[in-house]
């Protein structure tokens, strides 16, 4: 869809909002087009493969220590919150179906200055959920390697002792050759492990349900409603734990990174990412419920493995040694699904001319961006290799409510400026959904540590200071070919 007119001047400001036109998979050159192979299954899968993860296995224990049993309304709360920005997103990729997700949207509606900033808060964020997964997994490999001989300085980063994580940087490297291999095919495979996922989950819930006593909801909400200190210094509340709970939601924003690849997107990408938000939701409020009927917040917290602990302390080790390995499987689906979304963030970055054009290119036989795919999975691995990441993981979330209050800030502009465009999804109540979207995100946003807020303003410091010094003068929206 073509952006609602064009920043134009030759002034700073001009440049800074020029907007540029969307343009359609079948006008792209060729060798920068990619393959649409993907239909609203692949999108669903895709969407619930990366949304459950890390997040429901080990985040119940963080959310219970700052919420108590209020964890429960923090996942309501948190899934609330996203549920307006999938309904934003939802719509803003029908209207526009091409790679680069918030990028794009932010580039066609707000201008260029504001999808930079959005490009490279989505780079944090992709970044960071991918590393960190991978020396998840990692975690889980390690103890079935050292019993090899495997050298225990090759299982982790310097910031542990070690020289390299070589587990994190193999699982990121196979994951990069699935989606060089092929977008279909790496779907298919991950559809089945998402069947696995959820399978597992199902598992856990019919074994605790038993074991529920209401008694362990009691007191509900501990620690209150808004964030704060408690006296041994941990933010606290029912929104401090939403604001961490958050990282367990996202990832349903990597189907619009799909657009370009999906056969039917004017129907697709509302089905998969509406859809992967709504059974996300339901499932991390029953298992929630589950988890915290079954066993007092306390005992389980500050368990790395809070499922598998609370399945050993009923009685059902069996059964935890299942979660336990169905960990190792749930994380690669997290993996392919953020970095499928980045390589494609990075590939309309280099269309932009933010990236070198060469980067672009597909490859002839796969349709795969080969290149861009090798790129991103170059740099994640080294971070996931060798640089400290547990201290900085949470910037991931600052990237993210960034990116979704730009999404649903898009919503809200297009309504006012073009409000007969097509919309081939149409966001109901779509004011409120995009005002919901922006003011629960910028919320949670505030409810993030401070060192975690002032590590995502220095980041993007950084971005606006590459921007203005190389980036402004080779946009290519500023050519007439790309108005």
């Amino acid at each position: 869809m073509p952006a609602p007119g064009s920043a134009r001047g030759n002034g700073v400001l001009s440049k800074l909002l020029r907007r540029k036109t969307i343009i359609a998979r079948e006008d792209q050159p060729q060798e920068q087009r990619l393959a649409a192979t993907l239909s609203w299954p692949h999108l669903l899968a895709l969407g619930v493969g990366a949304i459950v993860g890390t997040g429901i296995l080990t985040l119940i224990g963080v959310g219970a220590d700052r919420a108590g049993p209020a964890v429960l309304l923090s996942f309501a709360i948190a899934g609330a919150i996203c549920a307006c920005a999938a309904l934003a997103y939802a719509e803003m990729a029908t209207m526009m179906p091409a790679s680069g997700s918030a990028y794009t949207y932010s580039y066609a509606v707000l201008g260029e200055v504001f999808a930079w900033v959005v490009g490279w808060s989505l780079i944090l964020e992709y970044s960071l959920v991918v590393s960190t997964v991978a020396v998840g997994w990692s975690g889980y490999a390690a103890p079935l390697l050292l019993p090899l001989g495997f050298p225990e300085a090759l299982t982790r980063g310097p910031e542990l002792g070690g020289l390299v994580n070589v587990p994190a940087v193999f699982i990121i490297a196979v994951v990069a050759g699935l989606l060089m291999l092929g977008t279909r095919e790496s779907a298919r495979l991950n559809a089945v492990l998402v069947v696995v996922k959820i399978a597992t989950l199902i598992l856990f819930v019919a074994v605790t349900l038993p074991a529920f006593d209401a008694a362990n909801l009691a007191p509900f909400m501990p620690f209150g409603f808004a964030k704060s200190v408690s006296p041994d210094g941990v933010e606290r509340g029912v929104m401090a734990a939403a604001a961490i709970i958050f990282f367990a939601f996202y990832g349903f924003d990597a189907i619009s990174t799909a657009a370009e690849e999906t056969k039917r997107p004017e129907r697709d990408l509302a089905i998969g990412i509406v859809g992967s938000m709504a059974a996300c939701t339901l499932i991390y409020v029953v298992v929630a419920a589950a988890a915290i009927g079954a066993l007092p917040f306390g005992r389980f917290a500050d368990s790395p493995e809070p499922l598998a602990l609370i399945l050993r302390e009923i009685g059902r080790a069996p059964v935890a040694t299942v979660v336990a390995g169905a960990a190792v499987i749930a994380l690669p689906t997290v993996l392919l699904a953020f970095l499928y979304g980045q390589s494609r963030i990075f590939l309309v970055m280099a269309r932009d001319g933010f990236l070198p054009q060469g980067l672009a290119r597909v490859s002839p036989v796969r349709k795969t961006p080969v290149r861009i795919t090798l790129l991103t999975a170059a740099l994640v691995a080294v971070i996931a290799g060798i640089l400290p990441i547990d201290e900085i993981a949470a910037l991931a979330n600052a990237g993210t409510l960034i990116a979704f209050i730009a999404v649903g800030t898009c919503l809200i502009v297009l309504r006012r400026r073009a409000p007969d465009a097509p919309r081939p999804f149409r966001a109901p109540l779509g004011l409120l959904v995009g005002a919901g979207a922006v003011l629960g995100c910028a919320y949670l946003f505030l409810s993030l540590p401070a060192k975690t807020q002032g590590y995502f303003l220095l980041w993007n410091a950084i971005g606006l200071a590459i921007y203005l010094g190389y980036g402004v003068a080779r946009s290519r929206v500023s050519s007439p070919a790309s108005r």
